[in-house]
């Protein structure tokens, strides 16, 4: 096992680490944490599934299902997964996979209300966005590539899986959190007993950080809109 570096959390902002070697890999690589203090997770209501309902119909009008996948952004992560061993014709891109879902007419889950919010701020932006309850991370975190044998115990899974070394994972100082940017953890996944989250705005190669930013905004408006809470960023 690889030593991990230390990081502390300074005024509870946790720091996000990108491993050197990951520059190499994949050039342009980029995250930007977000963070939501005091929000209260619910089950969603009447507000934010009207605004659900006026997205769709925006969806529909600016996409087509035959050429979904020539999306700029979209052709950004499916290149990525590619890269990282996933096939994202069989697991797609998360934005991605909930545009095709509205074009096929086919309901987009309902979570709670704070997952449901950055669900549509990726739809509405292109990006993908992941949400943490804040108080199970410990200390840093660190994006790198996984180590074959590594096992993540992701949202839903009957049994951890085991990973090969290809992936690029997330962990925090004891566990991981996240294989990037497309499977959360199940230990630290937001629930009706979180009060602070950490929203990552995902990047890579390919998309510009301001793309990113703005994103990180539209989330944060949505979560702080329809969750409460107070928003800040990184």
């Amino acid at each position: 096992m690889r030593s991990r570096p230390h990081h502390k959390v300074i005024d509870a902002q946790m720091i996000l680490k990108i491993e050197p070697s990951l520059g190499g890999r994949f050039p342009g690589l980029n995250v930007i944490v977000e963070y939501v203090d005091a929000v209260k997770v619910e089950e969603t209501g009447a507000e934010l599934q009207e605004f659900k309902e006026c997205l769709c119909g925006e969806v529909k009008r600016k996409y087509a299902l035959e050429s979904l996948k020539d999306v700029y952004i979209f052709r950004c992560y499916r290149d990525f997964f590619w890269k990282v061993g996933i096939d994202p014709t069989k697991i797609r891109p998360a934005a991605e996979a909930l545009v095709r879902r509205i074009l096929a007419g086919t309901p987009i889950p309902r979570i709670n209300n704070v997952v449901d919010s950055y669900n549509l701020a990726s739809i509405k932006t292109e990006v993908a966005l992941a949400a943490f309850n804040r108080d199970e991370l410990r200390g840093g975190l660190l994006m790198r590539s996984a180590e074959s044998g590594e096992r993540f115990n992701g949202i839903g899974m009957d049994e951890p899986m085991e990973l090969n070394g290809r992936e690029i994972v997330i962990s925090d100082e004891e566990k991981l959190v996240a294989v990037y940017p497309y499977r959360d953890a199940d230990r630290s996944k937001v629930s009706t007993t979180t009060k602070n989250l950490l929203i990552l705005v995902c990047g890579v190669p390919g998309i510009q950080e301001k793309t990113l930013k703005d994103a990180g905004k539209v989330a944060l408006e949505l979560v702080t809109k329809f969750c409460g809470g107070e928003g800040r960023s990184e």
